[in-house]
């Protein structure tokens, strides 16, 4: 038994295209285990308390955390799978040869590991996966599932370093939680449909009046599409510097992504301009056929302007203003968010009244959502939803 567990620990110490999982901790401890088969029983006793504390943090099952890790791994083999490049013939025997050893590993007797260490040691699980069969399959629909950190999230942010990272508690909006712009949001819907579709898709501006669900809208389609294979990168105004890189990075993953940058304008001397304006152009640097850039703004043109800025002092001041309204129209396609009248409001505050158990004669509830909207200075998605929460809190107090 011994000398089995001696040349698991070597299979386990060669692995080349799974490295990132071999290497962690909870196989890198039990690589270690395996090796001190035949050791002191206190170092075969700590070894295995090594092994049990990495495992136990990732849910206690060996076979569970194998498939999982597998599932999620970024590795030469799934990139080139993902690009739909050629994989050299050693580099696939080398993957069938470590599935082959994961799947032993899975297949492993817990007590046959517990009895390394000794008598009275706690347990774990380890469920048998045929991960030849398993991994496989994943690859062959790499397009709706991806691999590495989108296999595991669904939506990221860039970071001060300029790296993509996932947001770990995303946004969870759903379209079917929205009321009211269904028109609207069907637009941005079918947009993103096209982009999954593999047809031409457009770049969208989402613009109109602050509240009315423009940033709601791009979350909840990204999550309507997410197990299709959508993934939603947010970047700050100040980020979009770093979109060639962005869109370097994403042009060969195999899943498609939405571009998120919320709340947009410019001043007519901002040095992002320039850089978003050669994006929406399709400058060569910057085009991705897997990727779409959604934008809101309060803004229908999206330079801010003042009246001294129209007088000017450019010789060619007809063209330098065309230059600085012409960049929403560069977004292929504009979907307006207007102000509510009183009816949709109306059906927004019941919508969401109904939603979270508010219980109100309805002409009290309407009168009192109508004064609110007054108070907060117009009607808007934005109001109802802070209107309906201000009833709750109420009754909270009571």
């Amino acid at each position: 038994m011994a000398r089995d567990f001696s040349r698991l620990s070597v299979e386990l110490a060669s692995v080349v295209v799974f490295q990132n999982i071999s290497r962690g901790p909870v196989l890198g401890s039990l690589r270690e285990l395996l090796s001190a088969a035949e050791a002191a029983p206190v170092e075969r006793a700590e070894k295995f308390g090594n092994f049990l504390r990495a495992l136990y943090d990732r849910g206690c099952d060996l076979g569970g955390y194998l498939k999982t890790a597998l599932l999620e791994d970024e590795n030469l083999y799934v990139r080139l799978k993902g690009a739909g490049r050629p994989v050299p013939g050693p580099l696939t025997d080398c993957v069938e040869r470590e599935l082959a050893l994961f799947t032993r590993l899975s297949e492993l007797d817990p007590g046959e590991l517990q009895a390394i260490a000794g008598e009275n040691v706690p347990g774990f699980l380890n469920t048998a996966q045929d991960f030849g069969a398993i991994y496989h399959q994943r690859v062959a629909q790499i397009h709706r599932h991806g691999y590495g950190i989108f296999a595991a999230y669904t939506m990221f942010q860039v970071d001060e370093a300029g790296r993509i990272v996932p947001v770990r508690s995303a946004d969870k909006t759903q379209m079917s939680e929205l009321v009211g712009y269904e028109a609207e949001r069907q637009k941005v819907a079918d947009n993103t449909l096209a982009l999954l579709r593999g047809l031409p898709a457009a770049n969208v501006l989402l613009c109109g009046d602050a509240g009315t669900g423009k940033s709601s809208t791009v979350k909840a389609v990204a999550n309507l599409y997410a197990k299709e294979g959508v993934r939603l990168l947010e970047l700050r105004k100040d980020q979009l510097r770093l979109l060639p890189q962005i869109m370097g990075e994403l042009s060969e993953n195999p899943l498609k992504f939405i571009v998120f940058v919320d709340d947009l304008s410019f001043h007519k001397n901002d040095d992002t301009f320039s850089s978003l304006k050669a994006i929406l152009e399709g400058s060569s640097a910057a085009k991705a056929s897997n990727v779409v850039i959604y934008a809101t703004s309060n803004r229908r043109h999206l330079v801010k302007e003042t009246f001294s800025d129209r007088e000017g002092d450019d010789v060619h001041r007809g063209d330098t203003m065309q230059e600085i309204m012409s960049l929403s129209e560069r977004f292929g396609l504009t979907v307006l968010f207007a102000k509510p009248d009183k009816a949709l409001y109306l059906r927004i505050v019941r919508s969401l009244a109904l939603e979270k158990g508010i219980k109100m004669d309805d002409e009290s509830l309407c009168m009192q959502a109508e004064a609110f909207a007054l108070r907060k200075g117009g009607r808007s998605a934005r109001a109802a939803e802070q209107f309906t929460d201000s009833l709750l809190s109420s009754k909270v107090r009571e």
